[in-house]
């Protein structure tokens, strides 16, 4: 169902259509997927957390947000680079839900209590290719760590 998504993402037909339900959420996952990998540690805690995500921004079952993540994980595998990818997401998701989708990315930076400077990197790089100020995304960050119980040192 979702294998045609990279393609349908990177359609010249329709280059700035919304994405729409599955489709939205998928890309997204597929974004969380990919900061959770950066790191070259992608654990239980992270799919978990992606899972929550997903279904809290929804309304899933957590059987359905996983089967959402397992998808997301083969396109991410297959998404090009990461500002191609996280451009391509901008350009098809509304201004109003950027600052959502980037405290879900800090959300899985900080799914298994540690911080991991290539994660908080490649949260930071997309934050500014969602259009989200370096001010902002701090802010954003702090409240989604003190929400988690983490120590901003």
């Amino acid at each position: 169902m979702f294998r045609n998504l990279i393609p349908r993402l990177f359609s010249h037909d329709e280059p700035s259509a919304p994405l729409q339900g599955q489709d939205a959420e998928v890309a997204l996952a597929a974004l969380l997927v990919r900061v959770a990998r950066a790191d070259d540690r992608y654990t239980k805690q992270e799919e978990m957390r992606i899972d929550r995500i997903l279904a809290r921004r929804r309304g899933l079952e957590m059987s359905e947000a996983a089967e959402r993540r397992a998808a997301a994980e083969m396109i991410e595998a297959e998404a090009p680079d990461t500002v191609r990818f996280t451009r391509m997401i901008k350009e098809r998701i509304a201004l109003e839900d950027r600052s959502g989708v980037l405290a879900a990315l800090w959300e899985v930076t900080y799914a298994d209590g540690n911080r991991a400077p290539d994660e908080e990197s490649i949260v930071r790089l997309v934050a500014g290719l969602l259009g989200i100020s370096d001010r902002d995304s701090g802010l954003i960050r702090q409240r989604v760590m003190a929400d988690l119980g983490i120590s901003d040192r």
